[in-house]
């Protein structure tokens, strides 16, 4: 493959933060520094890329950081990006600079602004997928997606031991608006009885009819899980009250799924995708997303990864079957 003189990059964190981040932005700079890349690190993504908020960074800078959750460079969104002027600004900055690589650490939101500065502005740009909710196509993985699951899991197997010695019905809404797979692979490493996601067809009704049905045969407690964009955790808890008369208590988990050390898993994709990133950049490559697919690393078009859809669709409905399985 042909290679492209490349002197000085960027890396930038954009939209919410995940677990594996701080280990991209190693993988980045270091990988950087082997092939004799000077390297910067923007602050807060897009906004402090419009503002101007450019450091250099080498690799002392990310000394002691692969464990570490949350981003270095902070995080932030930028819905201003949309806007032509504030491009405009980045792309200046990015000039002033003399800066002819840039790598971009997020989600959908980000790659969208990401393929704006490649096919609009000519800046050459790749992308590290780094969202919990892996939600974006042409990769199996993205960073931060296996630590989000196993710290659900590890709130929910305490959860667990309480609902158990209380009888008590617990209902734990989990991370999911726009992605099924948190709450499904939660539910069933979990253990959970019951789990509420996107176009599932066991509905709130059938789930409390089960649940007195169990009650009738000497089960005491229950777990079920509710991906955050389906319903609230507290209504779904309403309604299971007052369909079933038991004991019910809501656990909303929140943003402590964002947070905390990585997985091993979570700690090496990071570290090959930011490793791909560059080499992809040193190749000539632009307006395209590293990703992962099987033992193999890959580039994805940013305008494929971005598309709408549910990902891995089959093996969703072949969870969800299991999950009702288990729960006989």
């Amino acid at each position: 493959m042909a290679t492209t003189k490349l002197k000085k990059i960027a890396v930038l964190c954009s939209g919410g933060d995940a677990p594996g981040m701080n280990a991209a932005i190693r993988s980045v700079i270091r990988t950087a520094a082997y092939y004799n890349i000077e390297s910067y690190g923007v602050m807060r993504g897009y906004t402090g890329l419009i503002s101007g908020d450019i450091v250099k960074m080498g690799p002392r800078s990310v000394s002691n950081i692969i464990d570490k959750g949350g981003t270095i460079i902070k995080t932030a969104r930028c819905p201003e990006f949309l806007e032509e002027r504030y491009q405009k600004k980045a792309v200046n900055n990015l000039k002033k600079k003399d800066i002819d690589g840039l790598v971009v650490i997020g989600g959908n939101g980000s790659f969208k602004g990401a393929h704006i500065l490649s096919s609009k502005w000519k800046v050459r740009t790749v992308g590290g997928p780094g969202t919990i909710d892996n939600d974006l196509q042409g990769t199996d993985f993205t960073v931060g997606a296996d630590t989000a699951v196993n710290t659900a899991l590890g709130a929910i197997d305490k959860i667990r031991d309480t609902a158990t010695s209380l009888e008590r019905i617990y209902i734990v809404e989990v991370m999911g608006r726009d992605s099924d797979f948190i709450p499904l692979r939660v539910a069933l490493s979990g253990g959970a009885e019951d789990v509420l996601v996107h176009d599932t067809e066991h509905k709130i009704d059938q789930m409390c009819e089960d649940i007195k049905k169990g009650r009738r045969k000497g089960k005491i407690s229950w777990i079920i899980v509710v991906a955050e964009g389906i319903a609230g955790g507290h209504e779904v808890g309403r309604l299971i009250r007052e369909g079933t008369g038991f004991d019910t208590r809501v656990v909303v988990l929140g943003h402590i799924q964002r947070g905390g050390s990585p997985t091993a898993y979570d700690r090496m994709l990071a570290s090959r995708l930011g490793a791909a990133a560059i080499e992809a950049l040193i190749a000539g490559e632009t307006d395209k997303m590293a990703g992962i697919k099987g033992d193999d690393t890959v580039l994805v078009p940013f305008t494929v990864a971005v598309k709408p859809g549910r990902k891995q669709e089959k093996l969703d409905r072949e969870i969800y079957k299991i999950i009702r399985i288990m729960a006989t």
